[in-house]
């Protein structure tokens, strides 16, 4: 006769002295259904411009639950991103194989071949040309493949950079309680990579989606039996290093060996080299700190200007959550802690980059760049997006303790296939 577990376990209970009351209140939780709810794990690379991120990922989902319950983020950082890479994409492949050493820490191993390993690339990978991008996703596939995990089909590609801005919309209002409630109430946001910049919100009026200039600005999907038609925008070459670069009037140029960057937005007496995807550039200040704020402004003007795209009734539509390097820099300013993050009028970036241009000589010879930053974060709210000084955003780095990146909603999507279009 076999004895299934739960019979062997009265038996063997029994047979130590329990009474039959005392068997029974034991039971029940060593035999508990295993479809009550269950532990699963997703692996999420995200492989930004400026580093390579991973978050493994533990949910909880119950047979009453339409989305999982978020029960725990591993998360770590390693910089430069892949792109730095180019020209050595065997060190791509050695910095994802040091990250899923992490990852096998964090998963159990029994776990291994059913959690799902993904990397996607962003505007990094999107600025280089595409033949080396090529490669390095190339070695990043071929880490994958020799590892544990559950690979699917396309684990490793370039995301789209509409898909960035939808996803950390999702992982927001995911993380707020927003998307499980039963309300239509959700937030905007705000991301600010190092290669590209997304704005993502819900529209309360109609014009604010008849208004737009071409269809790529909106997104329809479903998520917990609701439908959703977002603005949404990314915009590749407005990220902060990106910008730096547009700045600078260093887009695309050559000789960089012996050519010198100035501007107005970098400390008079300031000369250094500055790396970004993998190039390295010689660059200057060119101000001596009267009225460098007025100068700056009108160079960051020219990278803004006319390029973005201005919504409808922007400030009628959401409580906005601005994060990435929004966040960092106004951290850098002093502006906000840097663990709790906090609110702040886009007047605020405004006032403190007049305060650090023009006085650029008293602030740490380690941020250099805070006035071109600073200033240029003022003038895409103000002069690109269109935000009136009087907005006020939440800088963020976590929400309820979980990075805010488009990686969760990346998951999300994985495991509830979203429909985007």
């Amino acid at each position: 006769m076999k004895l299934t577990v739960p019979l062997l376990l009265l038996v063997l209970l029994a047979a130590a002295g329990l009474s039959r009351a005392q068997v029974k209140s034991i039971l029940p939780r060593l035999s508990r259904p295993a479809n009550h709810s269950r532990i699963f794990y997703a692996v999420m690379f995200d492989a930004g411009s400026t580093g390579t991120r991973i978050h493994v990922y533990t949910f909880i989902h119950s047979d009453s639950e339409e989305l999982p319950i978020l029960d725990n983020e591993m998360f770590h950082s390693i910089k430069p991103g892949l792109s730095a890479y180019a020209d050595s994409p065997e060190m791509a492949g050695h910095t994802v194989r040091m990250l899923l050493k992490m990852a096998k820490k964090t998963v159990p191993r029994l776990e291994w071949k059913r959690t799902p390993l993904v990397l996607r690339a962003t505007a990094g990978l999107r600025l280089l040309a595409a033949d080396k991008a090529r490669v390095l996703l190339e070695q990043v596939q071929h880490v994958f493949d020799e590892s544990p995990f559950l690979v699917p089909d396309n684990s490793v590609s370039i995301m789209n950079g509409t898909y960035e801005g939808i996803l950390a919309w999702i992982s927001v209002n995911y993380l707020t309680g927003h998307l499980n409630a039963q309300t239509k109430k959700m937030v905007g946001i705000l991301d600010l990579g190092g290669g590209s910049t997304q704005i993502t919100f819900l529209p309360k009026l109609r014009k604010t989606i008849e208004s737009v200039p071409v269809a790529d600005y909106v997104a329809r999907f479903d998520i917990s039996n609701k439908s959703f038609e977002l603005y949404t925008y990314s915009y590749l070459g407005h990220g902060l290093m990106a910008a730096r670069l547009a700045t600078l009037g260093a887009l695309g140029a050559e000789g960089l060996e012996w050519r010198v960057f100035k501007s107005s937005c970098l400390p008079k007496k300031f000369r250094d080299e500055w790396s970004f995807g993998g190039l390295t550039y010689q660059v200057s200040g060119d101000a001596d700190g009267y009225a460098a704020y007025k100068r700056c402004y009108q160079e960051v003007l020219t990278v803004v200007k006319g390029i973005i795209h201005q919504p409808y009734q922007l400030e009628d539509s959401n409580v906005f959550y601005a994060f990435s390097y929004y966040f960092d820099r106004a951290v850098d300013a002093g502006l906000i802690d840097g663990v709790q993050g906090g609110m702040l009028e886009v007047r605020d970036f405004k006032k403190r980059a007049k305060e650090v241009c023009n006085k650029m000589t008293k602030y740490p010879s380690s941020s250099p760049f805070l006035c071109m930053d600073m200033t240029y974060i003022t003038c895409l709210l103000k002069d690109g997006f269109g935000f009136k000084e009087s907005a006020v955003l939440q800088l963020t780095k976590k929400v309820n303790n979980v990075e805010a990146s488009w990686a969760l909603g990346a998951a999300l999507d994985h495991f509830h296939n979203l429909k985007i279009h």
